[in-house]
């Protein structure tokens, strides 16, 4: 499956476009899996960084109270951050702290995928160009244009982080088990 999915991204002249397809029409699938292991078997095997990206984009999307419009870049994902919510379908038998765990894994997730896509390496920085046409770019040693939205300072981080750890601390209390305290650290 994920192999297909992989390829089915790449064919297309947009592999945005196509991941955006893509995502959309399995979205609802990824919302009615059961059991977080499920959920996260699926979106960590998952061969596209570009469609996992997108489908981690959605899923947080929907668990806003007040969706963006934004592009996707470092600042939506602070937004996300921000204004998320553990998302009601993923409220089942566990425990409080576990449903926080799931969701602090799926921002670190986006964050690589994002970079991956976008930021960091010189292979899958032009992921969003089709395989006829990322070769040329790769000769040329064609960087990606970053957005202005993708600019973000340390304060920003630090603000967003303790503003996340304060509602945390409202559901929570404290101290948070060493997996929400280790995941943080390493989103931050």
């Amino acid at each position: 499956l994920q192999r297909m999915l992989s390829m089915a991204v790449e064919v297309d002249r947009s592999p945005t476009c196509s991941s955006r397809k893509i995502a959309d029409d399995i979205f609802l699938f990824i919302l009615h899996i059961p059991l977080r292991s499920q959920r996260e078997a699926l979106l960590n095997t998952m061969e596209s960084q570009l469609l996992r990206c997108r489908l981690l984009e959605l899923l947080f999307q929907h668990s806003c109270d007040l969706p963006t419009a934004s592009s996707m870049s470092l600042d939506k994902i602070l937004y996300f951050l921000s204004h998320s919510s553990v998302l009601p379908q993923f409220q089942d038998a566990t425990a409080a702290w576990q449903r926080w765990d799931e969701m602090l894994q799926y921002l670190s997730l986006l964050l690589l995928s994002y970079q991956s896509v976008k930021l960091a390496f010189p292979l899958a920085e032009h992921l969003r160009t089709s395989v006829s046409n990322r070769m040329d770019l790769i000769a040329q040693k064609a960087k990606p244009r970053l957005q202005d939205s993708d600019d973000i300072s340390q304060l920003d981080i630090q603000l967003k982080m303790n503003n996340f750890i304060n509602r945390m601390q409202e559901t929570l209390g404290q101290p948070f088990p060493p997996q929400i305290q280790e995941k943080l650290f390493m989103l931050q």
